[in-house]
């Protein structure tokens, strides 16, 4: 620990935690605009009661954690990086035979008084274990070896939180894989994450048949093109080939597989929701619980959004102002403090204050960004890059599911949304930089 204040302070970024500040009040703002009911103000602050109270407390929590984090020697979490780690996986298995089914998420544990979400805080230790093995002295990650280990360590806790009905988190690890590009990860993998992307996409909205025409047809206009190499390069055609018949592969087989067999029929209906269209189930595979379950999902699905997109269109340019809401104001748009609390900054402030609050997350990002390259360690470097693709992820994927252009895969946006262990678990990850970067001339491993 740190003994004089003028050694905490020095070097902290000052500027980080005010955009930190002005972003959580304005979610405790906003939550107290959509949950607000004509009580005292002052009692319900101090009650403990309202969500907007224990936003308020959380924050305090979080205050507390930020000053311990900031009194901690840096060295301390290169130290423990592997032992968070494994304690994390840990408390994920912990959750098979102890979680609460809450929405249809089996991903929390219940205490007296508060509830735990460990695929939430597995994302401090995932980016921590990630920094701590990349900053290897002996690591080389040009090796296949290397990459595919540090695959694991984001992988690994993302299975498990797919096996407990949470993809919308379990998605956000891979945002972790844009680290691995920034420190070597050679950049065709990431072109075929995105091919392998639109394939699906293109899968969902082209016939089955005329899909295989056009991937035959490219297929066949390369080898023209590539006629001349392909007489001194055998190996150019098995490539060509092999491409075309993978491709021809996962929109005949492994995509429809992928939609029947892994995901479950809610989440289907919600990606062709996403890309205009309608997704037909064969009711005979499903019992009647899932045909229930899928109906009541597609309907709060697509009521959500539609809702969603009329706050945030009735707040015109400047808003209607603070508690004017009616969509928001009177639980027409469901989640309306978690997953959707853009709507009510949308429909409160309008165009303008979006803009603004956007203007902040951009430049939050821009500054994590900026901090990751003046380091000279490794292992803080790696640690930021992570920050800030988690941020990214969570900024990108909630706003654009209230605006209709994502699936709504319910993930909270930083900050902002209600809940204790999202707002705990971003506070932690930023000031764990905030205190890497302030030791930035140490080289830290």
């Amino acid at each position: 620990m740190r003994n004089h204040s003028a050694e905490i302070t020095k070097g902290i970024d000052w500027t980080l935690i005010i955009v930190y500040a002005i972003l959580v009040l304005t979610g405790i703002m906003s939550i107290f605009a959509t949950t607000y009911r004509d009580e005292s103000i002052i009692n319900g602050l101090l009650s403990f009661k309202t969500d907007y109270s224990k936003q308020l407390y959380y924050f305090l929590i979080c205050g507390a954690l930020a000053v311990f984090i900031l009194l901690t020697d840096s060295k301390f979490f290169t130290a423990t990086a592997n032992i968070f780690y494994f304690l994390g996986i840990i408390l994920l298995i912990l959750v098979f035979p102890f979680h609460t089914d809450v929405k249809g998420t089996k991903s929390i544990i219940r205490f007296p008084g508060f509830q735990l979400q460990p695929a939430e805080l597995c994302k401090i230790f995932v980016n921590l274990a990630l920094a701590k093995y990349m900053s290897s002295i002996d690591l080389n990650f040009k090796k296949t070896k290397s990459q595919l280990y540090a695959a694991a360590l984001i992988l690994i806790p993302a299975v498990l939180t797919i096996l407990q009905s949470e993809t919308g988190l379990a998605l956000v690890y891979f945002s972790f894989f844009l680290v691995l590009y920034r420190e070597g990860l050679p950049s065709y993998v990431l072109v075929i994450g995105f091919a392998v992307a639109l394939l699906v996409v293109l899968t969902l909205l082209v016939d089955q048949n005329v899909l295989a025409i056009i991937l035959t047809s490219i297929a066949v206009l390369f080898l023209y093109l590539s006629r001349r190499e392909l007489k001194r390069n055998r190996g150019l055609f098995i490539l060509i080939v092999s491409i075309w018949g993978l491709c021809i592969g996962m929109q005949r087989f492994a995509v429809p597989y992928f939609f029947s067999n892994v995901l479950k029929p809610y989440q289907v209906q919600r990606i062709y929701a996403t890309v205009g269209k309608d997704y037909q189930v064969d009711e005979s595979t499903l019992t009647e619980v899932d045909m229930k379950k899928m109906e009541e999902r597609k309907k709060a699905g697509n009521y959500n959004v539609k809702q969603s997109k009329i706050a945030i269109g009735s707040g015109g340019f400047f808003g209607k102002g603070l508690l004017k809401g009616t969509q928001t104001r009177y639980d027409f748009v469901p989640e309306q403090r978690t997953d959707f609390i853009f709507c009510t900054i949308g429909e409160g402030f309008g165009f303008f204050g979006s803009a603004i609050l956007l203007g902040l997350y951009l430049f939050m990002l821009f500054r994590i960004v900026n901090i990751a390259e003046r380091q000279r360690s490794t292992f803080a470097r790696v640690y930021a890059y992570g920050v800030a693709s988690v941020f990214f992820f969570h900024i990108f994927i909630n706003i654009g599911m209230t605006l209709g252009i994502v699936p709504v895969i319910g993930i909270p946006l930083p900050f902002m949304s209600y809940g204790g262990t999202a707002l705990i678990t971003f506070t932690v990850l930023l000031f764990i930089l905030i205190r890497l970067d302030a030791d930035r001339q140490m080289i830290l491993r």
